[in-house]
């Protein structure tokens, strides 16, 4: 299993993704998830992958020679030629598409489901930056205001932060930190996520990135977060009153309106009737 996870902001994108792969308890390898499209100048692009590897790694080799032409007289679209992030989006399923064609039946025979989830983003020059999510038959949602962020793999854990901090107005470097928060909470409670993380910040309308980084377990940044990030949620927790288990209001005034907490009230229930 992996963990990606790929934001849209106003100032820029952000990219980040586990290398953990495991095929049981005692079979666990380390893969990037993560490649780099970059013509400087140009074009800046990212794809994460999730899913089974030998799909997405083949998806990775063929999108690089992929071809896309509406018809026989069109020159043909690949994602170093197209002319917006929705054409090099269209060519990346296409790719998708022809693994299936080459490989579904035979992954079906033996029992696989073809299997893979991708995250795509960048920006190319004359339009603003897109970010995508492809699924398995090769099609694709872009990001909007309102869902400005894609996960793909384990991603319930991670979720809850960035839904709680993640708006199109949040500043790169912020996001950046939630992200790894996110991928934080992943790792630890899905054994199947972990370390090293590949990270990407890249700033609008600068078509290439000098934010491109490997994490690992001696990161002093990651290392300083994964320790107080749990601290802090601790220390948050224990800030918080405890339930109270009858009427009776609590002292605690609350600072929003300068009433009292309500207790939890007890509901009766009609005693169940024995047979």
């Amino acid at each position: 299993m992996t963990y990606c996870v790929g934001i849209k902001l106003n100032a820029g994108l952000v990219f980040l993704s586990d290398s953990r792969t495991n095929a049981g308890l005692d079979n666990i390898s380390t893969f990037r998830k993560m490649i780099v499209y970059e013509k400087p100048g140009d074009r800046f692009m990212v794809l994460l992958s999730a899913g089974n590897l030998g799909i997405s790694q083949s998806v990775r080799e063929i999108l690089q020679v992929e071809q896309l032409a509406e018809n026989e007289h069109d020159a043909p679209i690949t994602i170093w030629n197209a002319k917006s992030m929705f054409d090099a989006a269209r060519v990346l399923g296409s790719a998708v598409r022809h693994v299936y064609d080459r490989d579904a039946a035979a992954l079906k025979h033996a029992g696989v489901e073809f299997n893979v989830s991708l995250i795509f983003g960048g920006q190319i020059r004359g339009e603003g930056m897109r970010l995508f999510q492809v699924y398995s038959a090769g099609n694709f949602i872009e990001a909007t205001p309102e869902t400005p962020y894609f996960q793909v793999g384990e991603s319930k854990y991670g979720k809850p932060v960035l839904d709680r901090v993640i708006t199109p107005d949040t500043p790169l470097d912020e996001a950046a930190k939630c992200a790894l928060v996110s991928m934080d909470s992943t790792m630890k409670s899905n054994l199947s996520v972990g370390l090293p993380l590949d990270l990407v910040v890249y700033e609008a309308n600068r078509f290439e990135s000098d934010k491109v980084i490997c994490i690992d377990s001696e990161n002093p940044y990651y290392r300083m977060l994964h320790n107080s990030w749990g601290q802090k949620l601790r220390e948050v927790f224990d800030s918080l009153d405890d339930p109270v288990w009858d009427d009776a209001h609590t002292d605690t005034p609350l600072k929003q309106d300068g009433g009292r907490h309500k207790a939890l009230k007890k509901i009766s229930r009609p005693e169940e009737k024995l047979i």
